[in-house]
């Protein structure tokens, strides 16, 4: 096979190609051309094909995708072992003791944001739990002193039927039938409140009037109400609250009960007091509980069922408001504030 090149001067090869195709004649099949290594005096590189180019590239990408697939795994694995810790936790909390906590982690990172919202609903669980334990309890001890009342005056005037005043026993079993349905309603009531049902704008003056005129009232109501002071709720609700603070104020005043319907800034207030003796500091969180006991002052032999100041906060906060006792020299006072609109 014939070669054809020329040295330059700083001794590099150039192929003239133009040359070698008028010298010549063009062949029937591929010409190859060749430059002598030890003409050059220097070493050729081989360059590699496209194809071998090719795998070469994939199997750094598969090699590079494999690595980061491992790096995020135990990344991910790192990140997410306090979630497994919590959920470990929180199940077992859930099975055994609803006073147990997860775990928080150092820092304020979604975990630990997470860990803290976690415990803080199990801390409303365990109150909601113990809540309702202290109330199946109550509520089952106080159905059951009219149960028994009744039971034994019903035993005694049978044994002794000729000693029996037949009309005071009538008097007395209706007393404790109408104590008894009046535990179960508002034990329903108390039941029924924060469930969907429709809200409608109440005007608390209207309401006010309302009541009043289908009251017998055993003390003199005066009113101080303004007006357009209106709140968006359930008006049976609000009503039964507005009764309920009626009945107490009325039961422990001495002359005269005073309601007081105004506007603070964004707020409707409700105020009902009375000229009775004022509520102890220490009791105007505990008045509110579930059948809640105080003084002898305030025993259940006044009437009432131990829940309509529980239900008037129950309602209060369902309707994004609050119910507290004030200070009111020489007075009662309770007040109701809610959201106007």
């Amino acid at each position: 096979m014939s070669r054809l090149w020329a040295r330059s001067p700083r001794g590099r090869v150039t192929v003239i190609a133009s040359a070698v195709a008028a010298l010549v004649p063009t062949p029937s099949a591929p010409v190859g051309v060749a430059v002598d290594r030890a003409a050059t005096g220097r070493r050729t590189r081989s360059v590699p094909s496209a194809k071998t180019m090719k795998v070469i590239v994939l199997a750094h990408l598969t090699a590079f995708a494999a690595l980061a697939g491992w790096a995020g795994w135990v990344a991910t694995g790192r990140a997410l072992r306090p979630v497994a810790t919590m959920r470990s936790e929180l199940d077992d909390a859930n099975a055994r003791d609803l006073s147990r906590r997860v775990t928080q982690p150092p820092g304020d990172d979604e975990v630990a944001r997470l860990a803290r919202s976690v415990n803080a609903t199990l801390a409303r669980v365990e109150r909601a739990a113990l809540q309702q334990r202290q109330f199946a309890s109550d509520a089952s001890h106080e159905l059951r002193t009219p149960v028994a009342g009744l039971r034994a005056q019903l035993e005694t005037a049978q044994l002794y039927p000729d000693d029996t005043d037949l009309q005071a026993l009538v008097r007395s079993a209706l007393r404790d039938t109408e104590r008894l349905e009046a535990i179960i309603d508002d034990l329903l009531l108390l039941a029924k409140i924060g469930t969907r049902v429709d809200v409608e704008r109440v005007e608390l003056s209207e309401l006010v009037r309302q009541e009043l005129a289908g009251r017998t009232d055993k003390l003199p109501v005066r009113v101080k109400l303004s007006r357009d002071v209106a709140v968006r709720g359930v008006r049976m609700q609000l009503g039964r609250v507005l009764a309920n603070l009626l009945d107490n104020a009325q039961r422990y005043g001495n002359s005269e009960v005073r309601v007081i319907v105004t506007r603070e800034g964004d707020q409707a207030v409700l105020a009902v007091e009375n000229d009775g003796a004022d509520i102890p500091l220490e009791d105007r969180e505990r008045i509110f509980d579930r059948f809640a006991r105080l003084d002898a002052a305030r025993s259940r032999d006044a009437g009432g069922t131990g829940l309509g100041l529980a239900i008037a906060r129950d309602v209060a906060i369902a309707h994004r408001g609050d119910i507290r006792v004030e200070d009111c020299p020489g007075c009662a006072r309770f007040v109701l504030r809610l959201p106007a609109g």
